[in-house]
């Protein structure tokens, strides 16, 4: 799964990376988590980042609050699922991002590790929107990241990977004249192993409530004292 990520690239970088028609307005994030704003870029609109929540909600629900849990969605089936199934056919995104974070189990606790691209440049998800209308005409924009069958180097941290592409796959994915057979392809094929490194950091990043780019420093356990 994925369920908290980082987004530090810079304007430049970000209209370089995704083709933006103008340098978008950003600030650096080093704990994104669910239910909070995030920025995507949709075939309704190229050549701009969208301001969305984190945690789709489905045009058809009756409560907007489904979206808390709602942040990942199934590679595998997302496009039969009811929930996604919609917006898998129409309505398919980028989500930027700088890296991620996936908690490695040793023994009864969970270390957090960050995950990023071995050259660190800035990437995307693969990610599907929707648009969910109120009973009084509000309009609510979400999204969720898909996840999948993880590569070999981050199968030693969780047995579920987000969803990252390839520069030249983003067209494909955001074209809505893609073959679903194509599209399954793109999701279900994981990350080549050697374009992804990760670190041990701060157990700081599991408050959501944390912010900064100490998030993302390398954790350096204290030293005991040694008795001389």
């Amino acid at each position: 799964m994925c369920g908290r990520y980082v987004l530090k690239a810079t304007p430049e970088q970000l209209q370089l990376a995704f083709n933006l028609d103008g340098l978008p307005r950003v600030e650096p994030r080093y704990n994104i988590a669910p239910t909070q704003p995030v920025p995507i870029i949709t075939d309704a609109r190229p050549g701009e980042l969208t301001l969305v929540q984190w945690g789709l909600v489905p045009s058809w629900s009756k409560d907007p609050t489904v979206g808390g849990r709602m942040f990942n969605a199934r590679a595998e089936t997302a496009a039969e699922k009811p929930s996604f199934r919609n917006a898998f056919k129409r309505r398919r995104c980028l989500v930027p991002a700088s890296g991620f974070y996936e908690w490695q189990k040793e023994g009864n606790s969970k270390k957090p590790q960050y995950i990023h691209l071995t050259d660190q440049q800035v990437f995307a998800f693969a990610g599907l929107w929707e648009i969910w209308n109120g009973p009084e005409g509000e309009e609510l924009w979400s999204c969720t990241i898909l996840t999948g069958e993880p590569n070999d180097k981050i199968k030693a941290l969780h047995h579920r990977m987000a969803v990252i592409l390839d520069p030249e796959e983003y067209d494909i994915w955001l074209d809505d004249g893609t073959p679903t057979d194509v599209l399954q392809d793109l999701i279900t094929t994981p990350f080549p192993s050697e374009k992804m490194d990760y670190y041990e950091v701060s157990t700081m990043v599991n408050n959501a409530r944390n912010e900064g780019a100490e998030l993302i420093e390398p954790y350096i356990p204290p030293q005991q004292n040694s008795l001389l």
